[in-house]
């Protein structure tokens, strides 16, 4: 089983839970595919000097590909709203028919009765717990 980790990377709590997930999921015997370790991260490469152009799509056809081998999708749903990368990747798996999951920690929610139905109905399970998560994939 092979899970691609969607989730926002663009601070140093956001990246390092996500390293904290990937390596649970990797200490049960999950492999995961984490765009940020595994694809590199688009803006630090631009800085360095890389073209922006070029690397923008590079990355973008590395995230899709990853998406088409991956088994199953994990979301990271936690913040105000879910990151507006995340939802076209969760989109393109659930397209693709791959095992759709969501993490969510956060209470926050959009309204009363939940978070965006368009989410929630490409996902099978919406979990918040590591043992949940573990359990989702093996």
């Amino acid at each position: 089983m092979k899970v691609y980790i969607a989730s926002p990377l663009f601070n140093e709590f956001e990246k390092s839970r996500n390293v904290g997930i990937s390596e649970y999921l990797n200490s049960v015997g999950i492999s995961t595919y984490l765009p940020q370790k595994d694809g590199g991260l688009a803006f630090d490469l631009i800085k360095a000097g890389e073209d922006k152009g070029k690397t923008r799509k590079d990355m973008f056809e590395s995230d899709v590909n990853a998406i088409k081998d991956c088994d199953a999708i994990l979301c990271i749903l936690d913040g105000r709203v879910p990151d507006e990368g995340l939802c076209v990747e969760l989109g393109m798996a659930y397209v693709l028919g791959k095992k759709c999951i969501g993490y969510k920690t956060d209470k926050r929610s959009l309204d009363e009765f939940g978070d965006n139905l368009m989410i929630e109905g490409c996902l099978e399970k919406i979990v918040s717990t590591k043992d949940e998560l573990r359990n989702c994939f093996i």
